[in-house]
């Protein structure tokens, strides 16, 4: 089935499949348009606008929330249902599927909570930015507190789940339905049988890491560079790996993210440290990862189809963290890049030796900030996230309670204590927005890019060479070709299984960390 809908043999044969096409586009439109409201609120929106862009953001939500639960588009995903030419075609059969699940998601929803989520979600993003500047958690809380009570109204009204899993049992949670919104099919139950196994292996290699009499210098992660040497670095590696910037743009933005708007218009952020200026590095590769995935969906000639959508967050965050751990902590990244830094950011980066470079982007220290740990330790910050909102979602945990929490998971996880909650609880932008359910992502995401990055290797042997080069073209070329551009034809564990023949599992990630963290630390 090919990608152009202008030759698209089944919109000729099925009519009602065409108009449901474009009723999707249609409301894919009017929800770029909020997208955009979104990104301008977290790049370069003055902080005076806070309280009309919420107003304009539930307004937008409520429309675009009546445009994706219209009656009509029921109607058509009936009679496609019906139609033997959809039911014979397996990319209409997909973007039938999947449109049927996310319609019937968003009919249980009420406009009015739509609407009150948005403007709360908004006005909370503001507010966290001010409380987090200043540490004040009991500024926070009273958001938090709403926030929370509204994902457990949302996840009311979405049902809990059947559970899928052999074994599973009947145990469900409201918490997995707010899961299911970005990680479909997925349940908590599922998260802790990878979590588990995989915690109880990097507890011990975190803890030989700390006792090791090797350990690498990390001077270089120590290193300035003027912002605009920064920012031209940045783009270099951003264009280098793949990034279109005729089709996107990179910003600056408290927490980093990437944002799709529509076709031709990707959207990513980063930040900048003039004392630390690798830091930004490793930011851009991550939000490129994201950003390359969507450059890769077929959104041009499908846009609003599930077929130009990603597939899940944990698919999305393999992409992103792809990019920025598994190729750029990677020796063969660093014997490309460092000359390059050196060029554009200063000599002070023309000392350092590659072993030097990859040994400082490899550095394993427990860190209080997520986004700036490193690959071993920053599994456990997702695993203290995932329980904690879990348990704020149950009950067992009150907001008032959540610093404590926080702080008493710091220590015995990570061995840090937490003085602060800039660096604590209040770090994160995630529980803000509303997006709760989104954390334990991150890991799964590590788990399927190491699975993918195994075939990969054996697909293709001589990728680590080309990167040394700076050829990062065959390695895009083959993650567009296994994932990009299928969209929402397979659900993720699917996919995994389609390229990598095994499903979702930690062992993969367990083995390319000790495979890379061992020889580095000489254990």
């Amino acid at each position: 089935m090919t990608d152009s809908a202008a030759t698209d043999p089944i919109r000729q044969a099925s009519k009602p499949y065409d108009e449901l096409l474009k009723l999707l586009r249609d409301a894919a439109t009017l929800s770029s348009v909020q997208t955009l409201l979104g990104w301008d609120q977290e790049t370069i929106m003055p902080p005076a606008g806070a309280a009309l862009r919420a107003d304009q953001l539930a307004g937008m939500s409520g429309v675009t929330h009546r445009a994706w639960t219209s009656p009509r588009i029921g109607e058509l995903l009936a009679a496609c249902e019906a139609d033997g030419a959809v039911r014979a075609d397996e990319g209409a059969l997909a973007n039938v599927r999947e449109a049927r699940r996310e319609f019937e998601r968003a009919t249980k929803l009420p406009t009015d909570l739509v609407e009150e989520m948005a403007r709360t979600f908004s006005l909370s993003i503001d507010a966290w930015k001010d409380a987090r500047a200043r540490s004040d958690f009991a500024a926070m809380a009273p958001w938090l507190e709403k926030i929370v009570a509204l994902n457990r109204r949302k996840a009311e009204f979405y049902g809990v789940p059947k559970p899928t899993d052999p074994g599973a049992g009947e145990t469900t949670v409201l918490y997995d339905a707010l899961l299911d919104e970005y990680e479909p099919g997925m349940t908590a139950w599922r998260v802790e049988r990878v979590f588990k196994p995989l915690r109880a292996r990097l507890t011990p290699l975190i803890a030989a890491i700390a006792s090791a009499q090797k350990r690498p210098s990390g001077a270089i992660l120590e290193t300035g560079a003027p912002l605009d040497a920064q920012i031209a670095f940045n783009r270099f590696v951003a264009e280098a790996v793949g990034f279109d910037f005729n089709g996107g743009r990179l910003d600056v933005s408290a927490h980093p993210f990437s944002e799709t708007v529509g076709p031709g218009d990707i959207r990513m952020t980063t930040r900048y440290s003039e004392e630390r200026a690798l830091d930004s590095v490793f930011t851009t590769l991550h939000e490129s990862g994201h950003s390359l995935y969507e450059q890769g969906l077929p959104k041009a000639a499908r846009f609003g189809q599930p077929l130009a959508t990603y597939i899940s967050l944990g698919i999305h965050e393999s992409q992103s963290r792809m990019w920025e751990n598994f190729i750029g902590r990677s020796p063969s990244f660093w014997k490309w890049a460092l000359p390059n830094a050196a060029r554009i950011m200063g000599p002070a980066f023309a000392k350092f030796s590659l072993d030097q470079a990859y040994g400082a982007a490899n550095l394993v220290k427990p860190h209080f900030i997520r986004v700036e740990s490193d690959e071993a330790t920053y599994n456990l910050h997702i695993m203290l996230r995932f329980d904690l909102e879990r348990a704020l979602i149950s009950g067992d945990l009150k907001v008032k309670d959540l610093p404590g929490a926080w702080n008493d998971r710091m220590k015995s996880d990570l061995g840090l204590t937490v003085t602060d909650d800039k660096i604590g609880c209040l770090q994160d932008i995630h529980w803000s927005m509303g997006a709760i359910g989104y954390f334990s992502t991150y890991s799964l995401g590590n788990c399927y890019a190491a699975q993918f990055w195994e075939t990969m290797q054996k697909e293709m042997p001589d990728m680590e060479r080309r990167h040394e080069r700076g050829e990062f073209a065959p390695t895009l070329a083959w993650l567009t070709e296994k994932i990009h551009r299928h969209g929402r034809r397979w659900r993720a564990e699917e996919l995994c299984k389609r390229i990598t023949g095994q499903g979702l599992g930690h062992e993969a990630l367990v083995r390319h960390l000790e495979g890379k963290l061992k020889p580095i630390y000489g254990l």
